[in-house]
């Protein structure tokens, strides 16, 4: 099982934060574009860092969210979200970097959402879900605020490098794992994955022909 909650569950927060945060500026910077006030920008980029995370508390039952029980995880979207607002241009040439910065945060949800699960006494198949939905959960609420289908059903390979990070992350601490070997694996899986999807534009597969039902 994973650390003492004194080390893991500080572990945890700081992976928790650092993925609110680039998720958050993904949100703004789609806000932004769509021409949203800086009260929407702010409600993009919150719902982006945080949704993900809010859904799995829920589902899990650890209530209060993380996201209304802890004022970090509200100060981080909202500064990610005026410091868009404020130097959008700049961060907006550097799409590239959002995008990696995008693969990083889904890399650290997936491992912090599905140790949460664990923690919280489900299964090792449960926990892996909670780890994915974690991490794709905040995009999925953002596309549909903005008026767009979600991300995760284009085609693109998002989901399942989410589902794999985590499943490894799960795997390895029921196997008794120290904490870092088992956030960094899980971790460092999904970012390959995700990372090689966005280099060689690996796309799910679609139904072929006419879509006559």
């Amino acid at each position: 099982m994973i650390p003492p909650a004194t080390d893991a569950g500080a572990a945890l927060v700081v992976l928790d934060l650092l993925g609110i945060f680039v998720f958050a500026i993904s949100g703004a910077l789609v806000a932004v574009r769509k021409h949203f006030d800086v009260f929407g920008v702010l409600v993009l980029a919150g719902t982006t860092g945080l949704g993900g995370g809010f859904l799995r508390d829920v589902l899990i039952d650890a209530t209060p969210p993380a996201a209304l029980a802890d004022w970090r995880y509200l100060l981080v979207p909202i500064a990610a979200g005026l410091v868009t607002f404020a130097f959008h241009p700049t961060v907006g040439r550097l799409e590239r970097v959002v995008n990696l910065s995008d693969a990083f945060g889904l890399s650290l949800f997936c491992v912090t959402g599905a140790l949460k699960a664990v923690e919280y006494g489900l299964g090792p198949v449960p926990a892996a879900l909670m780890g994915m939905v974690t991490g794709i959960g905040g995009g999925m609420v953002r596309d549909l605020l903005a008026g767009r289908p979600p991300e995760v059903f284009s085609g693109n390979l998002y989901a399942t490098p989410a589902l794999v990070g985590a499943g490894i992350a799960v795997g390895l601490d029921h196997l008794g794992m120290p904490f870092g070997v088992v956030a960094a694996s899980g971790f460092g899986v999904c970012l390959a994955l995700r990372l090689l999807a966005i280099a060689l534009d690996l796309r799910a597969p679609k139904p072929r022909g006419p879509a006559n039902v």
